[in-house]
């Protein structure tokens, strides 16, 4: 076995430290450059070691500050990456050197590198959030090897193996707790900050911090299949999928930029022609150039969005990617699955109803050895109710029908249990209790009915609540019967319920909501938790998956992944995808309106370098400003 080359929890630590510490790092430097520069610059500008001096200062200055910027627009010519801001700047600061205003010119890239400087703040405050879930990467795993211990690297850990968690440590993958009891913190997870408390035969998840008691943890996932490794992928992955507006940006930026370097040509070329005045058309020109540079929009809109996600992620809500969030401007319906997404999924047997003779303790029996398998939470619901001995069943030929229950043959008896849809050809007695009810045959004859409860999540009405103050519409998918389902509804104030539904139903029910959304231009989104909702997910345009006792298939085929148990976070999540689109919109249309106006002002000669500089880096640091608002969404 491969062994892990274990290090203290101080030098690691020290070294995500440092990782974390790096952007703070290059702004400290960019500030030592801006002290230099500006100094430089004061020298010079006050005349008092004579003009030849006082031009090496205004040098001095440009070069400190601007000199990175002169090499990254050179590199990128050689590139074919011509028409950028580093091209834009260093060709109207050269410009302007040239025709001996070196005051402007060192003040042009100043005050860039001041936006420079506010992007780079901005930027770290929004990362904090996302970098919060990269922590949750464990940096060991304690291996139980029969008598002794050893740290390995948890990528070495296999299924089955047992590991040991002491207090204060990272669970480092998912399993079950075979041993102890303790608090575990779930906040990075989950972004709820109450501890969650764990016992044997209970589920831990990877990236949690165990906070008491030492647990002892059979491993059921290898590392790449665990929770951590998955949330550590989406996060980086987050960025991949890009929002219309920022493709829009990207390719405008493209187009934009060599037709402003166009125009400025012609503006410092054809008017000298007519007036003999080079000197004033080409410095006219330059400021055209200044003015141009598209910095707000290229950085401002994809830090919106970033921020955007950040903020999502404080509140336990993990976006796939920008592209997901400014979808959800467009929702005007949400479906949700009820089991485990709307309701707490935690059943328990509250009326057990045999007759022809059959005992309540053989009717279960006969469910609870043809559910022994099942991980569905009415399975383990019967197999709780159940307290008598499962050896005592011989069951063969176990198989699942989709939709519909499943069947075995349990001493001989061919049994199944499941829906009224299970119940095809057999003649049955309806109950008509309040809860879901399992039916159950031996041979082809009707044995008796188990009714099962499931009580709604306590956010669960107020999720409801929260989509309807923002004039979406409601609905909830279920393969329950009608009686449950339209109970549940009716206590949470759905708009539409749809029950008895198999898995291909509920696809063909989202799909008929798409139709109608559509025709209005609008989406569908939906939520749900199980395999069973994996379709669905993947059919509608926006998926939710809760991901805190949610599947594994469920959250890969979701665009967004609640990491807790709320439902009120769909709600939530469209209020900060509102907000990111409003800022993105505010920091658009802000920016191309000042740029327009400073564009035809600097053409006709009425604004010069310094007003230029405004025009460019002071609207950047106000759109930074803007999307940095993102970081205080309530």
């Amino acid at each position: 076995m491969k062994l892990y080359n274990v290090q203290s929890e101080y030098q690691v630590k020290n070294k995500r430290k440092k990782l974390k510490n790096k952007l703070d790092q290059e702004s400290i430097i960019r500030i030592w450059k801006l002290i230099i520069s500006a100094i430089s610059m004061v020298t010079g500008f006050s005349g008092i070691f004579g003009e030849p001096l006082s031009i090496l200062f205004y040098f001095i200055g440009y070069f400190v500050i601007g000199g990175s910027i002169v090499f990254k627009a050179v590199k990128n010519i050689f590139h074919g990456e011509i028409f950028d801001e580093n091209f834009l700047m260093t060709i109207a600061t050269i410009g302007a050197l040239v025709l001996g205003e070196y005051p402007e010119a060192v003040a042009v890239m100043f005050f860039y590198e001041v936006g420079n400087l506010f992007e780079d703040i901005a930027t770290n405050n929004s990362k904090k959030s996302i970098s919060a879930l990269l922590e949750v990467k464990p940096a060991f795993a304690t291996l139980k090897l029969s008598d002794k211990t050893k740290r390995v690297d948890p990528n070495v850990v296999q299924v089955g193996q047992i590991i040991v968690v002491r207090p204060g440590e990272k669970i480092p993958l998912d399993g079950m707790v075979v041993s102890g009891q303790s608090n575990v913190d779930t906040s990075a997870l989950t972004g709820e900050s109450m501890p969650q408390s764990i016992k044997e035969n209970d589920m831990a998840l990877s990236g949690s911090i165990n906070q008491n008691g030492t647990l002892e943890i059979k491993v059921t996932k290898i590392y790449n299949d665990s929770t951590v490794a998955k949330i550590l992928d989406m996060v980086q992955n987050a960025s991949n999928k890009k929002a219309p507006a920022e493709k829009f940006i990207t390719r405008f930026a493209k187009i934009y930029t060599p037709i402003v370097v166009g125009m400025a040509l012609v503006l410092a070329i054809v008017p000298p022609l007519f007036t003999g005045t080079w000197g004033t058309w080409i410095s006219r020109a330059l400021v055209f150039l200044v003015i141009s540079c598209p910095c707000a929009l290229v950085i401002s809109v994809p830090l919106s969005f970033f921020g955007g996600i950040g903020a999502a992620s404080k509140q336990g809500v993990l976006v796939k990617g920008s592209s997901y969030l400014e979808a959800l401007n467009d929702v005007d319906t949400v479906a949700f699955d009820k089991t485990g997404t709307l309701t707490k999924g935690k059943f328990e047997v509250v009326d057990i109803a045999p007759v022809n003779d059959v005992s309540k303790q053989d009717l279960l029996g006969y469910a609870a050895a043809a559910e022994q398998n099942s991980t569905h939470p009415i399975a383990l619901s019967i197999l709780k109710a159940y307290n008598g001995d499962l050896n005592s069943f011989r069951v063969t030929s176990a198989n699942e029908r989709a939709g519909r229950g499943l069947s075995a043959t349990v001493n001989g008896k061919w049994i199944i249990v499941g829906n009224e849809k299970a119940m095809d050809n057999i003649d049955y007695i309806k109950n008509d209790n309040i809860g879901t009810v399992v039916y159950v045959s031996a041979d082809s004859k009707f044995v008796g009915s188990i009714v099962i409860s499931d009580e709604p999540k306590s956010d669960a009405q107020e999720a409801i609540k929260l989509l309807h103050q923002r004039g979406i519409k409601s609905a909830m998918l279920t393969g329950d019967n009608k009686t449950v389902g339209e109970a549940i509804g009716h206590k949470l104030g759905l708009d539409q319920v749809y029950t008895q539904l198999l898995p291909a139903d509920k696809v063909n029910i989202v799909t008929e909501l798409l139709q109608k959304s559509k025709k209005r231009n609008k989406k569908v989104a939906f939520v749900g938790d199980g395999i069973n909702d994996t379709p669905v997910l993947t059919s509608a345009d926006i998926g939710f998956a809760m991901g805190g006792l949610g599947c594994d298939a469920a959250v890969e085929a979701a665009d967004i992944v609640i990491m807790g148990d709320e439902p009120s976070k769909v709600s939530k999540t469209i209020k900060i995808a509102q907000v990111t689109r409003k800022i993105v919109m505010e920091n658009i249309s802000f920016a191309i309106g000042i740029k327009v106006l400073f564009l035809l002002l600097g053409a006709l000669g009425f604004v010069g370098m310094w007003q230029a500089v405004f025009a460019d880096v002071g609207v950047t640091v106000i759109a930074v400003l803007n999307a940095v608002r993102l970081q205080f969404i309530k």
